[in-house]
């Protein structure tokens, strides 16, 4: 884990990677928490009778879910120090390339596009790889947009 001592340092990796998470296991019991807290309890993800029929042979991770693991992962990447506001700022382009399936451990490597600044701050846009353990092609990549404040 980085541990970084304000904006300035961030700043300073513009253009490098900001490391890789620990894998994480997509597990059926977090498939069902994630559906119980959005309502959406589409079948694909919460009955494992009939999404063993489906193409993909098992229930999978809802799109949602993988993403909304990126601050979780970001966390473990980098530490910030020296701000006295941070915030999620959004997403600029998402793609889901490959079902995440029930049983699958899953990790996320962070790359730093790009740094502007803002009012008392700057945003910081990111590359987010959401990598699906023995699988060649990513779960999903994504351009996340946060901001630190001074």
């Amino acid at each position: 884990m980085k541990i970084l001592n304000g904006v300035d340092e961030l700043r300073a990796l513009v253009g490098e990677r900001l490391g890789t998470s620990s894998w994480h296991d997509i597990t059926q019991g977090r498939i069902q928490g994630f559906a119980d807290a959005t309502e959406d309890w589409e079948r694909i993800h919460v009955d494992p009778v009939r999404a063993a029929a489906s193409p993909f042979g098992a229930t999978i991770a809802h799109g949602l879910y993988t993403l909304s693991l990126g601050p979780k992962f970001q966390y473990e990447i980098f530490e910030m120090n020296g701000h006295s506001l941070a915030l999620n700022y959004g997403y600029d382009k998402v793609r889901w390339i490959t079902p995440v399936k029930v049983g699958s451990r899953l990790r996320m490597t962070l790359d730093l596009i790009a740094a502007e600044p803002l009012d008392g701050g700057s945003k910081f846009r990111t590359r987010q790889t959401f990598e699906i353990e023995g699988q060649d092609e990513p779960a999903c990549v994504a351009e996340s947009l946060f901001a630190y404040f001074d």
